[in-house]
């Protein structure tokens, strides 16, 4: 008995010694986007990227998210049988010049819970949008903050849920449209109602 409960203090000593060790504040570098990212949340916090292919034509067959070595990210137990979506936020469509440049938005660190009807919704029009201004002026910027609460709900694979998504797009270092999404089932598809104020 007394073997018994040395080992699981032992196992409990080593658990909180690893949750004591995830790191909040992750910032990750690719040559196409910049991530700050929450080992603690499971989750991005704050995206940095530029459209660079709104004609891409590069093919995402075949491609799944996929952990980075020795980082703690979400995973596939963390969107199943629920209403989440793995939500690029980086999206995939706006960095397709070739299967190289596609597979890095495929990235666990690139993906947030995001609510189903949202991700398939208001928030790809949006993405398209950017495509849209892209096409125009080669030179569009977006940031996204990923909000959470202060002691955020979880799933039950342990990732956090996201509250919402701040979204900032520059047009030419000069032209800027925000918008606001909580993370709900939108009731309407106009982006006007979700414009808001720049941070």
């Amino acid at each position: 008995m007394k073997k018994i409960i040395l080992i699981l203090t032992l196992i409990l000593i080593s658990v909180s010694t690893f949750a004591q060790t995830l790191n909040d504040s992750i910032h990750w570098n690719t040559p196409y986007y910049t991530i700050d990212y929450s080992e603690k949340l499971e989750q991005p916090k704050n995206i940095w990227y530029t459209v660079v292919c709104p004609h891409g034509m590069a093919s995402r067959v075949g491609m799944e998210f996929y952990g980075e070595e020795g980082i703690k990210t979400s995973d596939s137990k963390d969107y199943e049988a629920n209403e989440w979506d793995k939500g690029h936020m980086v999206p995939a469509a706006s960095l397709n010049c070739d299967r190289n440049m596609l597979w890095e938005t495929f990235s666990y660190m690139n993906c947030a819970l995001q609510q189903q009807s949202l991700n398939r919704g208001v928030w790809k029009k949006l993405e398209m949008q950017e495509r849209e201004f892209s096409k125009v002026n080669n030179n569009v910027k977006v940031y996204i903050k990923v909000e959470f609460d202060a002691n955020p709900k979880r799933v039950p694979a342990g990732a956090a849920i996201p509250k919402g998504f701040y979204k900032e797009i520059t047009i030419d270092k000069r032209t800027k449209f925000c918008y606001y999404f909580p993370n709900i089932a939108p009731i309407t598809s106009d982006l006007n109602t979700f414009k808001c104020n720049c941070r």
